[in-house]
C-alpha cells in the first residue's frame, strides 16, 4: 500500500515534469517567434520533441501506474503529436516489477472472502505476467467448480494492492495539466484536452473494474460463438470480483513468434489477414472491439487434427484480455463503411464529405486544398503497402510537402473523440499484420470489403446509387439559384474571391506590423525611462513602467485565434 508521502512525492514528480515541459513549449513556440526568432524556435523543434517524449518514457517506466497507459494512448495521436514522439511512447510496455506473493494472497483472500487453498486446488506463487494495475498467476480449479465449468487449468487477474491511490493522484495531475494544455491554441484547436482526460479517467475506471472486463468477455464470445476459427477465455464468475478475475487457461503460441508458428506448419501470412478480417467483422458487423490488440493478447490455438474439419483450418485466433474495448453504434458505423467505399474506390470528392461528416475537419481548413491532396494521395501511393512505401524517393515525399506547404504548416485536421480508441486499435492491428507479414497491404482487406458493399447486394447497389443520385440531383437544383445569386452580387458589385491562403499570409503580415510598432515603442519608452531616471525619477519610473504595455503587446498581440476569413 502507498504511503501519503509516496503518493504526494508521486505528484510532485509528475507535475513537475509537466509543468517543465509545459514552460519549454510555451518560450520555443510563444515568446521566440514573438520576438521575431521564429526560425531559431523551428530549427531545434523535432530535437526538443524528441527529448521530451523520451524523458516521459523514463519516467512512465519508472513509475508505472497510468502513465503507460498515458503514454500508449498520446502514441496514437497522430493528429496532434509528430511522428518522432509517438513512435518513441509507441515502445512503452506495460510492465512493472511483481508484486511480493503474500500480498498478493491478502488481496485476493481478501476478495474472495475465504483462504487462497479453499478457493483453488493449487495456486502458482510465480507470476505469469506484471503489468501496471495488476498481475497474473495460473491455478488450477477444485473438482466441484470444475465439473461445474468444465475445466481446471485456470488463470488468475489479481489487481496491485494500492493501485486505486496512485490512479486517483495521477488522474489528477493530468486534469490539472490538462487544464493548461486547454490554453494552447496549437493543441486546443484540434481537440478538447479536458474532456480527453476525463474519457481516460471513464476508460481507466473500466479497465480496472474486473466484473466489467468479465462482461466484456462474454459479450466478445457470443458475437464469435457461430465463428469457430475466432476463440476466447470464459469466465468463472464463482471466483470473480471487481478486484479479481478467473478465466479459463487459454495460452497457445504467442502470434508474434514467427518459428513456433512454422514449427506447428502454420503460415504467418495467412494468420495476418486472418487477424485483418476480424478486426473488419468487429468493428463493422458487430460494433464491439477488442481495442488492446498488442502481441501478448493474441494466441495462435493450434487444432486437434479431430477438429480441423470443422473449423476450417489447423488452427484458431484466440483473444484474451478484455479491459479496454471499443463500441461502435451504427450512425458511426454508416459513416465508417463510406470512408472504406472511398477509400477502395480511391474516390478523393467522397472521401473529403465522409470525413466533413465525422467532424475530422477543423472550420478554417481549406476544403478544395484538402480534397487536391487527398486525390494525388490516392494517385501516387494508393495501393501501396507500408514496405512499398519504403522504396520511394524521399524527394517526392518532400515535394509532395512543398506543394500543399499552407495544408501541411496548418495541419486542419482533428481526430473525433469517439474514434480515438478505434484509430488506436487501427493502428496497433496493423502493426502487428505487418510483424508478422513485412509485405502485408491492408488495401488488400480493404478492397474486398469496400467492393462488397458496392456490389455485394442489390440493397448495397441501390443504396449507392440513390446517394450518388441525391447528391447530384441536389447539386442540379441549387445551380439557377446560385447563379442568380452571383450575377445579382456582380451587377451590384459585391463579388469577391476568397483565398485563404492569400488571406491568412495578410493576416500574418498585419498581425507582424502590429507587433514591430509595438516593440519599436516599448525600445523608446523604456531607453527614454533610463535617460530620465537619473534626472527625473518619477518621470522616469513611470516610463519604464509603461514600457510593459507594448511589450506584452509585443509578445502576446498575436497569441489569440486569427480571425475567420
Amino acid at each position: 500500500m502507498s504511503s501519503h508521502r509516496q503518493l504526494r512525492a508521486r505528484y510532485r514528480r509528475i507535475l513537475g515534469y509537466f509543468a517543465r515541459l509545459f514552460v519549454r513549449l510555451l518560450f520555443f513556440d510563444a515568446v521566440l517567434p514573438k520576438l521575431g526568432l521564429g526560425r531559431l524556435s523551428a530549427r531545434g523543434r523535432e530535437a526538443r520533441l524528441r527529448r521530451a517524449a523520451a524523458d516521459f518514457h523514463d519516467l512512465a517506466a519508472d513509475l508505472g501506474g497510468l502513465l503507460i497507459k498515458v503514454g500508449q494512448f498520446m502514441s496514437t495521436r497522430l493528429d496532434v503529436l509528430p511522428a518522432d514522439v509517438t513512435e518513441q511512447l509507441a515502445g512503452l510496455q506495460d510492465e512493472a516489477p511483481p508484486v511480493p506473493f503474500d500480498d498478493i494472497r491478502a488481496r485476493a483472500e481478501t476478495e474472495l472472502g475465504m483462504p487462497l487453498g479453499q478457493a483453488y486446488e493449487w495456486f502458482d506463487p510465480e507470476p505469469l505476467a506484471a503489468a501496471s494495475l495488476g498481475q497474473v498467476h495460473r491455478a488450477r480449479l477444485n473438482e466441484s467448480e470444475t465439473s461445474d465449468v468444465g475445466f481446471r487449468r485456470v488463470v488468475v487477474k489479481v489487481q496491485r494492492p494500492g493501485i486505486e491511490q496512485i490512479i486517483e493522484v495521477d488522474l489528477s495531475v493530468l486534469r490539472r495539466v490538462a487544464g493548461w494544455v486547454s490554453h494552447y491554441k496549437a493543441v486546443a484547436q484540434r481537440t478538447d484536452v479536458p474532456a480527453l482526460v476525463e474519457e481516460f479517467a471513464c476508460s481507466t475506471g473500466e479497465e480496472v473494474d474486473y466484473l466489467h472486463e468479465a462482461a466484456n468477455a462474454e459479450h466478445f464470445a457470443a458475437n464469435f460463438a457461430e465463428d469457430p476459427t475466432v476463440t476466447s477465455p470464459a469466465v468463472v464468475w464463482e471466483r470473480s470480483t471487481r478486484r479479481l478475475l478467473t478465466l479459463s487457461d487459454v495460452s497457445a503460441i504467442k502470434i508474434s513468434s514467427d518459428e513456433a508458428l512454422e514449427a506447428k506448419g502454420i503460415d504467418p501470412e495467412e494468420v495476418a489477414f486472418a487477424v485483418a478480417d476480424c478486426y473488419i467483422s468487429q468493428v463493422f458487423d458487430d460494433g464491439f472491439f477488442h481495442a488492446d490488440p498488442h502481441p501478448g493478447n493474441l494466441f495462435v490455438t493450434p487444432v486437434p487434427a479431430g477438429l480441423r474439419e470443422e473449423v476450417g483450418r489447423n488452427w484458431q485466433l484466440t483473444f484474451i484480455d478484455f479491459g479496454m474495448m471499443g463500441q461502435v453504434p451504427d450512425n458511426l458505423r454508416g459513416a465508417l463503411k463510406d470512408v472504406v467505399i472511398a477509400v477502395g474506390m480511391r474516390d478523393g470528392h467522397r472521401l473529403l464529405r465522409c470525413m466533413q461528416e465525422l467532424d475530422m475537419l477543423l472550420p478554417s481548413a481549406d476544403l478544395s486544398l484538402v480534397e487536391r491532396a487527398i486525390s494525388q494521395l490516392f494517385d501516387r501511393f494508393g495501393g501501396m503497402s507500408l514496405a512499398d512505401m519504403r522504396t520511394i524517393d524521399p524527394r517526392e515525399f518532400a515535394q509532395f510537402g512543398e506543394q500543399f506547404r499552407e495544408l501541411m504548416r496548418s495541419m486542419p485536421f482533428q481526430m473525433p473523440e469517439n474514434l480515438l480508441l478505434l484509430i488506436r486499435a487501427a493502428s496497433l492491428m496493423n502493426g502487428l499484420c505487418t510483424a508478422l507479414y513485412p509485405d502485408y497491404n491492408i488495401w488488400d482487406s480493404v478492397e474486398p470489403y469496400a467492393h462488397e458493399l458496392v456490389v455485394g447486394g442489390s440493397g448495397s447497389r441501390t443504396a449507392l446509387v440513390l446517394d450518388e443520385a441525391q447528391n447530384l440531383l441536389t447539386t442540379s437544383m441549387s445551380l439557377p439559384r446560385r447563379a442568380e445569386r452571383v450575377l445579382t452580387m456582380m451587377e451590384r458589385g459585391q463579388l469577391s474571391v476568397q483565398t485563404p491562403t492569400v488571406n491568412v499570409l495578410v493576416r500574418r503580415i498585419e498581425r507582424a506590423l502590429g507587433q514591430v510598432i509595438s516593440a519599436i515603442l516599448f525600445a523608446g519608452l523604456l531607453v527614454g525611462g533610463i535617460l530620465l531616471r537619473a534626472d527625473q525619477p518619477l518621470w522616469g519610473h513611470l516610463l519604464m513602467a509603461v514600457s510593459v504595455l507594448p511589450l506584452s503587446k509585443a509578445l502576446l498581440g498575436g497569441h489569440g485565434r486569427l480571425p475567420p476569413e
